[in-house]
């Protein structure tokens, strides 16, 4: 096989135990070649995303579960390196869902966006400008609304999702409060994202009152990335009008549904709302938001931090590590080099 193509496939569904490196194999294909109307992708950089749990896991989701022997999706950014399509040329920069793989073929519909490399570093766009820094801007602003004066409140909120979700309320004018699970991420969150106040949540004995110290005034907006015993603190501080964006629920369990406080009453008492938020539903608005992302970090009102694993056949364990909350950064994967020449930029 003179010209190789890994790949990782998913082999096994997580046990009681969670995701596991043997839940993955890696393996060598033959590279593909692009047919007519087709082009020809490398993957330089592949996002680490907590999604992916659901996404492989049996129990049903908001997306059929990753088939047993496919190859694992996920985002990328990658160079194209031959194209026989016609909207789009050899050289470009393009961010889309290739997977886990080094080559890829496409036929442009898996890709979302061109990248600019004007906008910043190339990490950037599986950061704040991919899937993560729009999953923030568009959940918080969209949902949540905010309004100057105030509090929001985020989860996992040194995380990739909620650091932004912080620093974009901080610049409306928002009091921010974060809650992170690690004690060397209060700071973190305080000293780099910005937040007014940050609580470790497994340091306290009685969260909803450590939250009202922090949040004096109540929440208005809570941008939930965990739910579970975390979110049902927050929910005792809302306002009236309190609007609650679901994001994430990595603090519970993806079966069997697990039991908790029911929140009927506090709804009820306080007029608020609670809403998920799926990015995948917005595709068509990653160009847009990635835009104003890109225009607040070159001004410097907002700044975005990476954990890069080089590798592929490590992007199992750069998951694990990832839902094991031992990242500093958003997780993603370098698979190869990024190129040496200035590419062509589609916009």
């Amino acid at each position: 096989m003179a010209a190789a193509n890994r790949q990782i496939r998913l082999v096994a569904r997580p046990g009681a135990a969670g995701v596991d490196v043997d839940c993955f194999a890696i393996e060598a294909a033959e590279r593909p070649q692009p047919g007519a109307n087709e082009l020809l992708i490398r993957v330089i950089y592949l996002s680490i995303d907590p999604a992916m749990r659901g996404w492989i896991a049996e129990a049903p989701n908001y997306r059929d579960p990753v088939p047993l022997g496919a190859v694992m999706p996920g985002f990328t950014l990658g160079e194209i390196v031959a194209s026989n399509h016609p909207d789009f040329a050899t050289g470009e920069l393009v961010y889309g869902r290739q997977g886990w793989r080094e080559w890829a073929i496409s036929d442009g519909t898996d890709i979302v966006r061109r990248a600019d490399p004007a906008h910043g570093p190339l990490p950037l766009n599986l950061s704040l400008l991919g899937l993560t820094g729009v999953t923030a801007y568009l959940g918080l602003m969209e949902i949540g609304k905010p309004k100057e004066g105030e509090t929001v409140v985020v989860s996992t909120a040194a995380g990739a999702v909620g650091s932004t979700v912080g620093q974009i309320a901080k610049m409306l004018g928002c009091h921010t409060v974060g809650l992170t699970g690690h004690a060397d991420k209060v700071g973190l969150c305080v000293s780099e994202f910005g937040y007014d106040a940050a609580i470790n949540y497994k340091a306290v004995d009685d969260l909803p009152r450590t939250i009202h110290n922090a949040a004096p005034h109540g929440v208005d907006i809570y941008f939930d990335n965990t739910g579970g015993a975390i979110a049902d603190a927050v929910v005792e501080n809302l306002n009236v009008g309190a609007r609650m964006v679901i994001c994430g629920t990595i603090a519970q369990p993806s079966d069997p549904t697990p039991e908790g406080p029911r929140w009927n009453r506090q709804f009820l008492i306080k007029r608020a709302r609670m809403e998920g938020f799926l990015v995948l539903d917005h595709i068509e608005r990653f160009r847009e938001a990635a835009a104003q992302l890109a225009d607040w970090y070159r001004d410097g009102k907002i700044n975005s931090r990476e954990e890069i694993v080089d590798g592929l056949e490590n992007a199992p364990e750069a998951l694990m590590r990832l839902l094991r909350g031992a990242n500093h950064g958003k997780m993603m994967v370098r698979v190869g080099p990024e190129p040496l020449a200035e590419p062509r930029s589609g916009g």
